[in-house]
């Protein structure tokens, strides 16, 4: 009897050790979201939504398109709870296989609706405006072009630069496309072949229209706000154009966030997209030096950056942002 009392109390020990552990691990967020990231911007607000829920996550980085088609061949076994990215197509690519699952309604009432993808499979976080960065020394303003699609004029030939091989500068094309359609999307990309220097990254543009290298490159606006927010060191020469009359060259890209319907977390990788999207996050995101767009909650973007109010973008739904086609085209126009 003294034996059976004996191993009685060591099981109710063990299991109460066992239960406290528990708990310790769900109060402490045991539960760790992995989260597949190429917007570096992503990783202070993560680190709010951590200090706030106690829920950790594990990010993976990587670029827009080495991710999207790593989700894609990972299929249902991906180990990816949320997936974000820099800029839309990316997402249209995960999309597209049918690997998200719905953004909940409490998230999407907190993101205008330019910002959400006809499908409502993800949503938009963070925006950058196309920009056309210039030398102040070699053109004045008059001497700019009225639209993105003039840089294909034989005036341009070895006076611009662009970062063909990267995400940006593809999504940029993917709005040229959006906007002028196929015809004369390839047209302008054969100008482009003819007339640009290819650069390896955007901060390679911005030098070298900075040093007079080029006179004038296509960039995203905060490449050129972040070194005019230190030193100035590559950005001191340059001005910046922003394109209006919802000319294709206005174009806002969106990050986006969206969840993977195979995640088994589903209840917090929502959470986390709702909380990029909320006040917390984008006034974390507003905060920062990353100088983006804040685009959700009514967070005012970082007051250092032209107002959001005053750029003109081209109405483009994201959900019809097509990366694969464009990558075939410029491909076509020999670009990468």
């Amino acid at each position: 009897m003294q034996r059976f009392r004996t191993a009685v109390a060591v099981a109710v020990s063990v299991l109460t050790a066992v239960s406290v552990s528990a708990c310790a691990g769900s109060a402490s967020g045991g539960d760790v979201l992995t989260l597949y990231s190429a917007q570096p911007a992503a990783k202070a607000m993560v680190d709010g939504f951590t200090q706030e829920t106690g829920i950790k996550v594990d990010i993976r980085s990587g670029s827009d398109s080495e991710l999207a088609n790593q989700i894609v061949q990972e299929g249902d076994a991906s180990p990816a709870d949320v997936f974000v990215t820099e800029n839309s197509p990316a997402m249209n690519l995960v999309q597209s296989k049918g690997l998200f699952a719905r953004v909940d309604d409490l998230t999407l009432s907190q993101v205008p609706e330019r910002f959400v993808p006809g499908n409502r499979e993800w949503v938009g976080f963070a925006a950058r405006s196309t920009v056309l960065v210039y030398n102040t020394k070699a053109l004045a303003p008059d001497q700019l072009p009225g639209s993105i699609v003039d840089l294909a004029q034989p005036r341009w030939k070895d006076k611009i630069g662009i970062a063909a091989a990267g995400a940006d500068f593809q999504a940029i094309v993917s709005a040229v496309l959006a906007v002028e359609g196929e015809a004369v999307t390839q047209q302008w990309l054969d100008g482009l072949k003819a007339n640009a220097k290819i650069y390896r990254t955007n901060n390679a543009v911005l030098t070298a229209v900075n040093a007079g290298e080029i006179q004038a490159g296509v960039i995203y606006h905060y490449y050129w706000y972040k070194d005019r927010a230190q030193a100035g060191a590559i950005s001191a020469n340059t001005e910046l154009k922003f394109f209006s009359g919802k000319d294709a060259g206005a174009f806002v890209s969106t990050s986006g966030a969206g969840v993977l319907k195979s995640s088994a977390k589903q209840a917090q990788a929502q959470q986390l997209v709702r909380y990029l999207t909320g006040r917390n996050g984008q006034q974390i995101l507003a905060d920062s030096n990353a100088l983006e767009y804040t685009v959700a909650s009514g967070v005012p973007a970082n007051p250092k950056l032209k107002p959001f109010t005053e750029l003109d973008p081209p109405a483009v739904d994201l959900a019809t942002l097509n990366g694969p086609m464009v990558v075939s085209m410029m491909q076509k126009a020999g670009l990468i």
